[in-house]
C-alpha cells in the first residue's frame, strides 16, 4: 500500500461516531434532539478526531423500537427537522473532513409504512407480495430469537384475511419480502436517495434477516441480492460503503463480505472479538482475545473489521459458552437487572469497569490498536454511564451530557419530556460532562481526541497484518501491526499489578528506535532486536517502529 492509497480506501482508517440525533442536543425546546442541534457540534466532533459520523434512525417512525420501525425510507421524523436540515448536516460535516453513514433499515418496515397498511386492505394490493404471509397456523410454542421474553413469536393473523404475517422482529415490525423484485427495487431507490442527498453509505441493519427468502422462493443464492445492493451502491457513488451488522462466527462472516476479497459488506462489526475482550476483560489477561483474533479469517485488502466496545444494543454475549458468558455476568452485571435476553448486558462500560479510570483508558487503548477500525457510540469519550432506572438496552441510549447544567445541557425542556433521563448517579451530568472536560487535559475527553490522533496518522492500525509478540508475562498483550508504510508495536497490560516485559524484533535492522506515541520516549533496540519495558497496572503503550531512514516524522 501507499499512503495515498488510504484515502481511496478511506473507510480503513477511520474513526467512525454513532450518535442519535433524537438524544444529541435539542435546539428548540421541545425535549427532542434535532438535527440543527447536531449541526451546532460538528465542529466537537471534528476535534474529537471523528471522521464518520453513522447517525441511527431518523426517518418518520410510529417509535415504538426508538425509530427502527419505520414509516417512510424516504423522510426525516418531523420533530428531528426536514430535509433541508439534513443536507446542511451532510455539508458541514463534509467541509470538516466527516463523512455520514445512515442506518438502512430494510428488513422489515412499521405495520404503519403505507405499504404494509395497504397490503393488509386487500389480499389483491400489489403491496401484499411486498410482505411474507402464510396461509395455515404457525406451529405451536414458536420462540422469537432477537427479543426472547419480549416478543411472542414471529408469526401474527391479520384477523381481516385470516392469513398469518411474518416478524422476525416485534409484531408491528412486518419482515419485507426480499425475493419479490418490486421490493429490491424500492431497496434501491432509497440507497439512491439518500446517496444523491450526501451519504457516504449505509451501516445495514441485521443483514442476516435481510436474506431470509421466504419458503418456497426459487432464490438460489440469497447472497446474490446482497451482491446486487453493493453493484447497485458503488455505479452511484465509487466511495461509498455498507457497513453490516452480522453477529455470527467467522466462517459464516466471510460469506456476507462476499468472500474474503468481498463484492457484497465493505466492513462488518467484529462481534466475536468484541466478546473475548470482554471475556479477557474480566479474567484480566488477553488469551481469549489472542484466540478470537488469530481466528480472524485472513481478507483481502478491500474489506475490513470494525472493533467496538459498547453500541446502542445490549452487550450481547451470545457467541460466549454459558460458563464463560456466566462469568462476565458475574463481574460486569451481578445484578440480574442489568441483563436482559439471556445473553446480554445493559451497561456502558465505565460501571462495568468500577469507574477505574486505569482499567477505561487501557480498554480504549486496546480499542484504537486492534487491527480494523475503532467505532465509538456517543459519550463513550467523556465515559457517560446508563441510566439503571431504564429497563433494558435503552439503559444506555440517555441524552448526551453536554455540561452540568440543567439536562445535563441536552434540552431547556421539562424533564418530563426528554426521550430519556441523564443517569441520577455517579454518572449524573453534574459529574460526566462535556464542558468540564474539555477544561482538563487530563480527562477522558482529552484521552480519547488523543487515541484519535494517533490512530490517524498510524495508517498500519487499520491496514496492517496483525502477529502477537511473545513474551512471559500472561497478563500483558503485546502485538504488532504491519504494513508497508511502518510497523506499530501495542503493549496492554491487563492485570492490576505492574508488570516487566521482554520481548525481540530481532528482524528489525540495526539502529532501529521504538518511539512512544501516546508520550514522549525513545527505546533503542538492544542485541539482536531485545526490548525491556517497565508497564504499570493497566498500563499501555503505543511504540513506532522508527528504522534508520525512514523518514517518518509523527
Amino acid at each position: 500500500m501507499k499512503i495515498t492509497d488510504t484515502s481511496d480506501l478511506w473507510w480503513k482508517t477511520a474513526v467512525v461516531y454513532c450518535l442519535d440525533v433524537e438524544t444529541f442536543l435539542d435546539t428548540n425546546g421541545d425535549g427532542v434532539g434535532d438535527l440543527r442541534g447536531l449541526a451546532q457540534r460538528i465542529d466537537y466532533l471534528a476535534q474529537l478526531g471523528v471522521t464518520c459520523l453513522w447517525l441511527m434512525p431518523f426517518y418518520p417512525t410510529p417509535d415504538r423500537d426508538d425509530g427502527y420501525d419505520v414509516s417512510d425510507f424516504y423522510g426525516i421524523d418531523p420533530r428531528l427537522g426536514d430535509h433541508g436540515d439534513f443536507v446542511e448536516v451532510i455539508r458541514t460535516a463534509r467541509d470538516r473532513g466527516i463523512r455520514v453513514i445512515v442506518d438502512l433499515v430494510i428488513n422489515h418496515t412499521s405495520d404503519r409504512h403505507p405499504w404494509f397498511l395497504a397490503a393488509k386492505r386487500s389480499v389483491s394490493s400489489p403491496y401484499r407480495d411486498y410482505y411474507v404471509w402464510r396461509d395455515d397456523a404457525p406451529p405451536k410454542g414458536q420462540q422469537n430469537a432477537v427479543f426472547p421474553g419480549q416478543a411472542d413469536g414471529i408469526w401474527t393473523k391479520d384477523e381481516a384475511s385470516g392469513q398469518w404475517y411474518q416478524h422476525s422482529f416485534y409484531e408491528h415490525q412486518p419482515d419485507l419480502n426480499i425475493a419479490n423484485p418490486a421490493v429490491r427495487d424500492e431497496i434501491a431507490k432509497v440507497i439512491g436517495f439518500w446517496l444523491q442527498l450526501g451519504v457516504s453509505g449505509f451501516r445495514v441493519d441485521a443483514v442476516p434477516f435481510l436474506l431470509e427468502v421466504p419458503r418456497g422462493a426459487e432464490i438460489p443464492d440469497p447472497h446474490e441480492l446482497l451482491r446486487d445492493i453493493r453493484r447497485f451502491l458503488q455505479r452511484r457513488s465509487s466511495e461509498a460503503i455498507l457497513l453490516g451488522e452480522v453477529n455470527l462466527p467467522y466462517a459464516e462472516q466471510v460469506d456476507y463480505f462476499g468472500g474474503t476479497d468481498g463484492d457484497e459488506l465493505t466492513m462488518q462489526f467484529d462481534f466475536v472479538a468484541m466478546q473475548a475482550l470482554y471475556l479477557s476483560l474480566v479474567r484480566r489477561e488477553p488469551g481469549p482475545l489472542v484466540d478470537a483474533l488469530t481466528a480472524r479469517p485472513v481478507l483481502g485488502p478491500e474489506v475490513q473489521w470494525a472493533n467496538f466496545l459498547r453500541n446502542h444494543d445490549e452487550l450481547t454475549l451470545d457467541k460466549l459458552d454459558d460458563a464463560e458468558r456466566q462469568e462476565v455476568f458475574d463481574a460486569l452485571a451481578p445484578d440480574e437487572r442489568q441483563r436482559v435476553f439471556g445473553r446480554g448486558i445493559t451497561r456502558r462500560l465505565p460501571p462495568m469497569l468500577d469507574g477505574d479510570p486505569r482499567r477505561i483508558r487501557m480498554a480504549y487503548s486496546l480499542l484504537f490498536t486492534l487491527p480494523g477500525t475503532p467505532v465509538l457510540f456517543y459519550g463513550e469519550e467523556i465515559g457517560m454511564g446508563e441510566n439503571a432506572e431504564i429497563e433494558a438496552r435503552e439503559a444506555v441510549r440517555t441524552p448526551m451530557q453536554w455540561s452540568s447544567g440543567r439536562n445535563g445541557g441536552f434540552s431547556d425542556a421539562a424533564p418530563s419530556r426528554l426521550p430519556a433521563r441523564p443517569p441520577a448517579d455517579g454518572y449524573a451530568p453534574e459529574h460526566v460532562n462535556v464542558a468540564d472536560q474539555l477544561d482538563d487535559r487530563g480527562s477522558m475527553l482529552h484521552f480519547i481526541r488523543e487515541l484519535a490522533s494517533r490512530y490517524r496518522v498510524s495508517p498500519e492500525l487499520g491496514w496492517g497484518e496483525f502477529a502477537v509478540i511473545v513474551q512471559p508475562v500472561d497478563a500483558v498483550l503485546v502485538h504488532s501491526l504491519t504494513a508497508d508504510v511502518g510497523r506499530l508495536v501495542a503493549v496492554h497490560n491487563f492485570a492490576e499489578v505492574p508488570a516487566t516485559v521482554t520481548f525481540r524484533l530481532a528482524e528489525e535492522p540495526e539502529g532501529t528506535d521504538l518511539v512512544g506515541l501516546l508520550e514522549s520516549e525513545r527505546l533503542t533496540l538492544g542485541a539482536k532486536g531485545e526490548v525491556v519495558l517497565e508497564v504499570p497496572a493497566y498500563g499501555y503503550r503505543w511504540l513506532r517502529v522508527a528504522r534508520p531512514g525512514d523518514g517518518r516524522i509523527a
